[in-house]
Formats: C-alpha cells, sequence, structure tokens
C-alpha cells in the first residue's frame, strides 16, 4: 500500500515542485544534485510525504529558480498536528 501525503498542505507543496521541476525539464535526480538533497528525498516531497523544513523550502526555491513564496502561497497548516513531526 503506498504511503499516503501527510497533508493536503504538503500534497499541493509537493505538486508545485513536481511542475516547476516538469517545466525546467529536470529529472528528479538533477534537482537534487542542483539542491543538495536526495533523490528520494525529491519523490517524498512531490508525493506530500515530508513536512520540508524552510531550509529545505528555500533550497528547493533556488534550484527550481523561484520564490520560495511560490511554492507556498495559499497553503494553510492541518487542523490536527499530522505532519507537524519532521
Amino acid at each position: 500500500m503506498a504511503k499516503q501525503p501527510i497533508s493536503d498542505a504538503a500534497q499541493t507543496f509537493g505538486a508545485r515542485v513536481r511542475a516547476r521541476r516538469n517545466e525546467l525539464g529536470k529529472s528528479q535526480e538533477r534537482l537534487a544534485d542542483d539542491s543538495g538533497m536526495h533523490w528520494t528525498f525529491i519523490g517524498q516531497v512531490e508525493r506530500g510525504q515530508r513536512n520540508v523544513s524552510l531550509h529545505n523550502i528555500l533550497k528547493l526555491a533556488d534550484a527550481l529558480g523561484i520564490d520560495a513564496g511560490d511554492l507556498v502561497q495559499g497553503l494553510k497548516a492541518p487542523e490536527d498536528s499530522t505532519g507537524s513531526q519532521e
């Protein structure tokens, strides 16, 4: 059984990362290299399975050539504590 996204916000954030990566024609491996992260982490982010730290949001945005605000604009925190562990 596939692991589910940790929240709607994480799922939306991941979809934005994936969409921008695809716009740039980058593979997950290339984005990982450009951001200093592991490619499996990138996959988990894109599937909404990680609660990404501020520093990693900034690294991803830089590697994607966009403002970090574009990745998080309009996202709402979950009403419960889901996803707040990492």
